[in-house]
This record gives C-alpha cells, sequence and structure tokens, in this order.
C-alpha cells in the first residue's frame, strides 16, 4: 500500500482546520473552502500592506453667475428680394441685333439694354408717313373746295347737293387723315419698341436671350432689372409671435411696424443698418398659421442682392440685472428645472430654479440663483448633495465657424416650484 505525503498547499497553510492531504483524490468541498480561504487572507494581507486608496474628488468645471442687462431677441429666417423686379419683355416681333449693357451692373432708368432690328419698323414708318402726307393733301383739296361751294350755296348759285357732296369729302378727308396719324404714331411706337430700355434704376440680372435670337412678346423675358436699395426682406411670423410683438409695441405706444430689426447675415456678421416692417400680409396663411412679413433695409453700395438668406431679429425688451447661466447646466427633471451650485466649502448644493428666456447659449434664472454664486457647467451628473468637488473656472467650446454671436430667445420655460 503507498503512502500518502501530508504535504499542505502553500496557499493552505493559512487555513489549519481545512487541511487537506495532497493526495490523488480532492474532496470538492474541502477544496473550494480552502481556496475561499486563501484568496481571502491573500487579499487582507496586500491590504495590510498597501492600504485602500480613498474615494478620488471629483473634478467639475464652474461657473460664476454674472448679473447683467441683457436683450431679448426673437428671430425668423429671411429671404431677400428686390424692392422692385422689372421683368424685361420684348414689345414687337424681330431679330436681337445688340445688348447695350453689363450683366450684374448697375443700370440708370431710360439706359438701353437690347436692341431689335429696326428695318422693317423703320419701312413702316415711312409707308405710315406717305401715306399720312397723302392725306393731308386730299384734306386741303377738299376744305378748298368746301370753302368755295359754300358762299355759292347760299346765293343759290350751286344746289344743295353740291354743298352736301362738298362738306361730305371734307368730314371723309379729315377723319382719313387722322386715321394716317394714328397709324403713324403706332409705327413709330413699334420702332421705338426696338429700343428696349430699363424702366427702373437697379441691377441687371443675365441676359435669356442671344444676338441673333427672334424675339417676340410671347417668348418670355430678357432679363430682370431689381432695385435693391432699400432691399425688401421676406419672413414668416406665427401667430403667436404677432401677438407678442403687437401687444410689446402697442404697451409702448408703438406698432408692429416701429419695431427696429436687425439682419444677420449668413457668415454671422449684423448689417450695419437697421430695418423696418414694411407690409404685413392681411391674413394668416392657413396651410403654415404664420403671416407674411415684409421688411425694408437700406443698401446704399447694393451689397445685398435678391436670393440672399439671413436671419431678422427684433429686440423685444431688456431685462435689467437677469443673471445667465450656460444651458448645459440646467437640469430638467419632471416638469422641474435644476442646478448644483458649489458652496465656499466646496460642497454641492442642487436647488431648484425658475428659467425665463433662452439668450444665446445661456439661460435666464428669474428665481433660486444669486449674483457671484458657482454654477457647475460640467461635470453635474458625476455629483450629488452634499457632494465635495473640486472645481475649476468652466471653458466653453469654440463656437462653429460662421455661428452667429446671439440665438433667437425661446418662450419662457414653465416654473419649478421651490
Amino acid at each position: 500500500m503507498p503512502t500518502h505525503s501530508t504535504r499542505l498547499h502553500p496557499a493552505l497553510s493559512a487555513c489549519p482546520d481545512r487541511v487537506v492531504p495532497m493526495t490523488g483524490r480532492v474532496r470538492t468541498g474541502h477544496c473550494v473552502a480552502a481556496l475561499a480561504c486563501a484568496a481571502a487572507l491573500f487579499l487582507a494581507g496586500c491590504d495590510k500592506e498597501k492600504g485602500v486608496p480613498p474615494p478620488s474628488t471629483p473634478v467639475v468645471q464652474v461657473i460664476e453667475a454674472v448679473q447683467r442687462d441683457v436683450p431679448v431677441y426673437m428671430e425668423w429666417v429671411g429671404a431677400m428680394d428686390g424692392n422692385i423686379n422689372a421683368a424685361i419683355r420684348p414689345q414687337v416681333t424681330g431679330y436681337l441685333v445688340k445688348q447695350n449693357y453689363r450683366e450684374g451692373d448697375l443700370v440708370k432708368k431710360g439706359q438701353l439694354l437690347f436692341e431689335i432690328d429696326p428695318r422693317t419698323f423703320q419701312a413702316a414708318v415711312d409707308e405710315a408717313t406717305g401715306i399720312r402726307a397723302q392725306k393731308v393733301a386730299r384734306l386741303e383739296t377738299t376744305t378748298a373746295n368746301l370753302a368755295r361751294v359754300k358762299p355759292l350755296a347760299e346765293k343759290n348759285a350751286v344746289s344743295q347737293k353740291d354743298l352736301d357732296d362738298a362738306t361730305g369729302a371734307y368730314q371723309s378727308a379729315k377723319a382719313e387723315l387722322e386715321a394716317a396719324d394714328a397709324n403713324l404714331k403706332t409705327a413709330r411706337l413699334n420702332l421705338g419698341f426696338t429700343q428696349i430700355t430699363s424702366p427702373i434704376t437697379g441691377i441687371a440680372g443675365i441676359a435669356k436671350a442671344q444676338l441673333g435670337d427672334l424675339l417676340s412678346p410671347s417668348g418670355g423675358e430678357l432679363t430682370t432689372v431689381s432695385a435693391v436699395d432699400p432691399i425688401k426682406v421676406y419672413f414668416n411670423i406665427s401667430e403667436q409671435e404677432y401677438l407678442k410683438i403687437a401687444t410689446a409695441a402697442s404697451s409702448a405706444g408703438k406698432t408692429a411696424q416701429d419695431v427696429p430689426l436687425d439682419l444677420i447675415l449668413v457668415d454671422g456678421s449684423i448689417y450695419g443698418h437697421k430695418g423696418k416692417v414694411s407690409v404685413l400680409n392681411r391674413q394668416v396663411d392657413v396651410a403654415t398659421g404664420t403671416f407674411k412679413v415684409a421688411s425694408l433695409f437700406p443698401n446704399p453700395n447694393n451689397l445685398l442682392r435678391p436670393g440672399q438668406f439671413g436671419r431678422i431679429r427684433a429686440t423685444m425688451k431688456t431685462v435689467k440685472g437677469a443673471l445667465l447661466v450656460p444651458q448645459r447646466a440646467v437640469t430638467e427633471m419632471q416638469g422641474k428645472f435644476l442646478l448644483a451650485v458649489v458652496g465656499a466649502d466646496n460642497k454641492v448644493d442642487i436647488r431648484p430654479v425658475v428659467v425665463g428666456e433662452r439668450i444665446g447659449s445661456d439661460w435666464l434664472i428669474a428665481q433660486g440663483l444669486k449674483p457671484g454664486e458657482k454654477v457647475i457647467a460640467e461635470g453635474t451628473q458625476k455629483v450629488r448633495p452634499g457632494m465635495t468637488v473640486e472645481a475649476k473656472p468652466f471653458v466653453a467650446a469654440a463656437p462653429a465657424a460662421g455661428a452667429p454671436g446671439k440665438a433667437a430667445s425661446a418662450p419662457a420655460a414653465p416654473a419649478a416650484k421651490e
């Protein structure tokens, strides 16, 4: 009978009550318990040697609530158009022989833009002139004849029929001359229509016809001339926004047309001239539920052109001594709005607040916050009430290229209960 060694596994030497001989057969229950005991003793030894590190203090970014006067805006997307857009069309049929302007340039009222081959129309004028000369000669003849017959008829030297014939011939010649004058005037007008001029002062667009094209009044427009100083900007406002603007203007003794407007261009810059409301459509568009509004902005250098887009901004009011915090610092939970405030002892206080309008990337705090208090803007998900934190100044991300400095305000959010 072979003898079995009674050596203990080194990891089990600390558990004398669970000695298991190192034989070919191992008792499963004893082995598991012994291994658990060994692991516990091993970890305990490590704890004694190294020690358990205390929980780390969360690092958060805070921003100080600053009190200042803040304007509250409303904004809409606007599309620019000419104040007057004149579609240039041919009024007679003929071949285009000349273009007298440079596309995209400023043209003056009455400036020649296009020329149609005038030869056919000049011939019509010459023909009408000759016909008129014939009618003038006939009128002169009938006038002289009437002047000779009339005294003779008074002396009964000629019959009444002769007088009537002379009178009828005179009236017929006079009517024919009037018709000839009208035909000559029409021929001259048609000849003048071969010289196509601009009816307004404005920017002339790209020509839609080429030299040699056969033009006709039904063939479409040749180009468009737009008066762009002032330039018109169209935008749509909702019924609620209209009522808000009208109410605010009425309380100030003004009308909605008196509210000054700013134009923010696509590069984020604010246009240097203020605008005003020119036209408020008479009714709401039933398809969109909005009013169409036209505003006018001075454009002395023709910088703005039809087809451009921008944002129309109206200053509704100025909130005195407003407290602003980044929107990311405000947490909404079940209709309540919360802020995490770090006190002088670096402990966190989670408190409800009443919010107002959104101003750009910030949120106006109406109640629940005092000037100078530090609000957590980054790291709110890591804190709990009463927790001690390590506070560092908040560093805002750089705005995207071309982003405007301020965005439109939003309607006031529901107030949280204290």
